[in-house]
């Protein structure tokens, strides 16, 4: 078998560059300096005979050629990182480090019970959590970036496995003087036609689930989005708007903001909360026993046992 001319440190200096946009910031990422790194990518390219990055006082773009071949490139430095994991694994599979993600609509509110749980039912494993949205989190568990992520199933995990920790319902936030904040009864679906909905900003699974539900039901968004979920509950405490808040968070949501909540009647707007993992994962094995953990430690919550 011949052996190829160059080299994984190579591979990795190639992807870095593609990733981080330019041949500095990954010099930096990778800390050599900026001449070495530049002088391995010269060699890669002289080795497969395609040149991988354009150089011009501009900045640095990605060729046709490069493109595919990066691609490729990066599926390597998955398999790396996966043989690497399953001598981990065979060793002790309970042993070394976690990444985890987490969207922002999930993570402040169960990452501390979670977190705490995990830690005590699994003490060898070093937890790394990165809170991102969907669209981030999805091609970073896919590239082995992460083990495994909190998601929305309603988002979609396309070719991902995933087991399903909790059923999280919506319900109806306004101010207490809000007219449909003026009682407690569960609120029928219907009442909601004609209201002005308030929504966190585009990006955010949880808007897309929302206006998905309220398009249906003749509810309009209004223009003024929010950041986050506390933001958007300031705007709603304020008599702004109304919006739909998922259960986990209200907790803390309602704790340090006077809101006025009403659960919705059938059909209820809702979404399944899953922790996904990659197929051919080498921790595959035990991404289970976390979600079953993570199950555990959300008592509040109407729990499922979906698998996929």
């Amino acid at each position: 078998m011949k052996l190829k001319n160059f080299t994984l440190r190579q591979i990795q200096y190639a992807v870095a560059v593609a990733d981080r946009d330019g041949f500095r910031r990954a010099a930096e990422r990778c800390h050599v300096s900026q001449p070495a790194l530049s002088a391995q990518i010269r060699r890669i390219e002289a080795s497969l005979g395609v040149q991988l990055f354009e150089r011009d006082r501009r900045g640095v773009r990605i060729t046709k050629g490069g493109a595919a071949l990066l691609e490729r490139m990066r599926q390597v430095l998955v398999a790396v990182d996966d043989l690497e994991s399953a001598a981990r694994s065979l060793r002790d599979p309970l042993r070394g480090s976690l990444r985890l993600g987490v969207i922002p609509t999930i993570g402040p509110y169960v990452l501390p019970a979670v977190s705490s749980a995990l830690r005590r039912e699994m003490p060898r494993l070093a937890l790394e959590w990165t809170e991102e949205k969907t669209a981030v989190l999805l091609p970073r568990v896919r590239h082995g970036n992460l083990d495994g992520a909190f998601l929305a199933l309603e988002a979609g995990t396309a070719d991902l496995d995933y087991e399903a920790v909790a059923d999280d319902p919506f319900v109806l936030a306004a101010a207490p003087n809000h007219r449909l904040g003026r009682s407690s009864e569960p609120l029928p679906a219907t009442r909601l036609r004609g209201e002005e909905i308030l929504l966190l900003d585009e990006g955010h699974c949880l808007s897309d689930q929302v206006v998905d539900y309220c398009s249906r039901r003749g509810v309009e968004a209004l223009g003024v989005r929010a950041t986050s979920l506390p933001t958007l509950v300031q705007m709603v405490s304020q008599n702004l708007g109304v919006t739909l808040l998922p259960q986990v968070a209200l907790p803390a949501e309602t704790l340090r903001t006077d809101l006025a909540i009403r659960e919705i009647t059938e059909p209820a707007p809702r979404r399944t909360i899953v922790l996904a993992w990659r197929r051919t994962s080498p921790i595959s094995e035990i991404m289970p026993t976390v979600a079953g953990i993570t199950r555990h430690a959300l008592p509040a919550s109407q729990t499922t046992t979906t698998t996929t």
